[in-house]
Parts: C-alpha cells; sequence; structure tokens
C-alpha cells in the first residue's frame, strides 16, 4: 500500500509539517531558486521556508528568468559566498526593500545555477556574519558557518528585519531532523551522525 503524501508540505501523511508551518509576513521578499534535484529530497528544508514565509517564491529549475530577479519595488542581493559579498546589515528606514535571492541545492549545484544564470551572478552578494552553527544534526557541513536554506533564510531575516524574530521558521526543520532521527533509531544516529 502506497504511503500518503501531504501535497503542501510533501511529507508522509503520518510526518506532516503542516501544523508547525508558520506563516510569517516580512518586509524582504525571499526567491528561492531550487535545483530540481532537490526537489523530492526528503530533508527538503526550501520548500518548508516558502510555505512558512507570506513574501517567498520557490522556483525549481536551472535556468531562471530574469525578471523574477528585478520586481518593482525592491533592491535584489544574492545571499552566496564569493568574491565582493557583503555581510548582510539590517535595512536602513527608508532605504528599498531587498529581494533576497537564495540558491537552494549542493554547494556545486548552487554554483552551476549561477555559471547558467548569467544575471543572477551579477547580483551584489551578501553573506551571513556571525551565524550560529547549523542545527542540521544529518549532514556534514562542508565548512565552518555552512546552514541549510532555511537556517540561512531565518538568519538573513533576523538580521535584516531585527528586531522582528524568524525562529518559528524552524520549528518545522526541528521536527523534520527529530523524526528523521528516531526512524533511524538512536544507535545509527550516534554511529553515522555524532562526532565524539
Amino acid at each position: 500500500m502506497p504511503r500518503i503524501i501531504c501535497p503542501r508540505c510533501n511529507r508522509p501523511e503520518s510526518r506532516c509539517l503542516c501544523a508547525l508551518i508558520p506563516r510569517l509576513p516580512s518586509r524582504t521578499r525571499v526567491l528561492i531558486l531550487q535545483h530540481p534535484s532537490e526537489v523530492n529530497h526528503a530533508l527538503n528544508t526550501a520548500r518548508l521556508a516558502a510555505l512558512g514565509l507570506v513574501n517567498a517564491e520557490l522556483v525549481v529549475g536551472e535556468t531562471v528568468d530574469a525578471a523574477l530577479l528585478d520586481p518593482p519595488g525592491y533592491r535584489a542581493c544574492l545571499l552566496f559566498p564569493g568574491e565582493g559579498a557583503q555581510p548582510l546589515a539590517a535595512s536602513s528606514a527608508g532605504q528599498q526593500p531587498m529581494l533576497l535571492v537564495v540558491p537552494d541545492g549542493t554547494w556545486r549545484k548552487a554554483r552551476k545555477l549561477l555559471h547558467l544564470n548569467p544575471a543572477l551572478a551579477a547580483l551584489p552578494r551578501v553573506t551571513l556574519d556571525g551565524a550560529p552553527p547549523s542545527r542540521y544534526r544529518l549532514r556534514k557541513a562542508p565548512a565552518a558557518g555552512a546552514l541549510s536554506t532555511i537556517e540561512a533564510i531565518t538568519q538573513a531575516l533576523e538580521v535584516l528585519e531585527a528586531p522582528a524574530s524568524f525562529q518559528a521558521l524552524l520549528a518545522p526543520f526541528d521536527a523534520l531532523i527529530d523524526g528523521q532521527i528516531a526512524a533511524m533509531g538512536e544507535d545509527v544516529y550516534r554511529r553515522n551522525h555524532v562526532q565524539e
């Protein structure tokens, strides 16, 4: 008998996260560009982020319509490290709100998105400065400061829209991680994911 999948959060019905997903408003518009190989990933945090934010959009594909990167009334920035990237800072009063463009995928796939989309690669880059360690206990970070997509978006919004809190975005993420650990069993988790 096939598992019934929730059409909204894309999780098995018995592990549906919808009750934990907030609907948070933000002045910042978030555009998540998801590599197609991430769509059916069990830990699809980009989908959770897009569902949890009123002013967010999730676009799946290797190429993006350049018009999406230049919406009227917003100044676009790419949340991605690289040469010339500036640490995010709180928005100043009177400044146009930001369109925060966030690539979603492995680092290699995210770089491919930039390579295939010159308009995306040309956006001014911003990075997170002093972000807390990742709560993604199931995946080894490729570098210090590496975060999942939902963690990076949450941290960025906390900086841009301080003192507003966006921590509620992480409730379904935490439940997702806890559920995965429970499904694999504590022994398997400790053997494969906990560094002594």
